[in-house]
């Protein structure tokens, strides 16, 4: 999810760690453990020159469960090295830190599986998404609650039971919310499962997940074996199906699928793409798993690419696409509103 749904999370399981001993730094120490995971967007470019291998390699290994057991011991024996001197002599254990930062890097990768990104958990051994789409990479009613806990906690000393009980607070509360999430995805689910079926799209698979920053309006992409069918349905709406559909071609043969480069596009997007032909040897690669909220050209995928052929290898081009605009997001605000 988001870097501040991030850094509360961790904050939240530092103080769980090491809250009673060393009070509000252990939400500090817990809030960088929850962000280092993310840094893999720094150190994928020190590795790589080329856009879609440094895309690939965020959600890697720096989110797999290994990286989080590793991790906890490297940044734990560090910390623990450098804390425990003068005053703060024996405040602390070195096995305190490492269960610090565990819990942080690890609950990181766990939570960012539950949007539609998808985590490598399992790397290096698998390359497998894990990936359960039922909340999206930004959403405050999961964030803003859990935020405003940890700050009240802040304001407690270390050793009162109130300070407990905000933890309990922002934990039980966020837990609850995901919960609901998963709720209202088993429905979404059945929704678009009748409504493919009364609309008579002879489907092969088809994936939900919600729009961004909420969970009532949803978003449905089935794929048939030449295009794709996409909706939404909000939890709002008066009828119990899907009522608009937008059929978008796939066009996959404009670039072969053995391409190493078309091939790593097409495992993130987990096969939910299309293409659309720009110019000679320039594409634009559409990731489907992310709606347009444009109503005149459902193809404006709001996650896509332009790709230029260099050789053998294609690149992605900076982003020249025009911005979401006033219209696109007044159609969206009034999809949340069942309209």
């Amino acid at each position: 999810m988001d870097s501040l749904t991030q850094i509360v999370l961790g904050a939240a399981f530092g103080e769980a760690a090491l809250g009673k001993k060393i009070g509000n730094k252990a939400l500090l120490f817990g809030a960088i453990g929850g962000t280092i995971p993310d840094l893999d967007v720094f150190v994928g470019r020190l590795i790589y020159n080329n856009e879609i291998d440094i895309m690939a390699f965020h959600r890697g290994f720096m989110h797999s469960v290994l990286f989080s057991i590793i991790g906890a011991f490297v940044f734990g024996w560090l910390v623990y090295y450098f804390y425990n001197s003068g005053k703060r002599k024996q405040s602390t254990t070195r096995k305190d830190w490492i269960w610090l930062f565990f819990l942080s890097l690890f609950t990181h990768p766990i939570l960012d599986s539950f949007t539609p990104y998808g985590t490598q958990l399992f790397a290096p051994f698998s390359d497998y998404r894990v990936a359960f789409n039922n909340i999206s990479v930004v959403d405050p009613v999961y964030t803003i609650p859990f935020l405003i806990c940890m700050i009240v906690l802040m304001c407690y000393k270390r050793n009162t039971s109130k300070r407990k009980l905000w933890l309990k607070f922002g934990l039980g509360i966020s837990s609850v919310y995901m919960l609901l999430t998963f709720v209202n995805k088993v429905y979404i689910n059945s929704v678009y499962k009748e409504s493919l079926k009364s609309e008579g799209i002879a489907y092969v698979r088809f994936q939900t997940q919600p729009s961004v920053l909420n969970n009532v309006l949803w978003y449905g992409v089935a794929e048939t074996e030449t295009d794709y069918y996409v909706g939404f349905y909000s939890l709002f709406d008066r009828s119990s199906k899907v009522e608009t559909w937008s059929k978008l071609p796939k066009n996959h043969h404009l670039a072969s699928a053995y391409n190493r480069d078309i091939a790593t596009l097409a495992w993130f997007s987990n096969g939910y793409y299309n293409l659309i032909e720009k110019e000679d040897n320039v594409l634009r690669y559409n990731d489907l798993r992310y709606p347009s909220f444009d109503k005149k050209d459902p193809n404006n995928a709001i996650f896509s690419f332009t790709l230029k052929k260099e050789g053998e290898r294609y690149n992605i081009l900076p982003f020249d696409g025009k911005p979401p605009s006033s219209e696109d997001f007044s159609y969206f605000w009034e999809r949340i509103k069942g309209k």
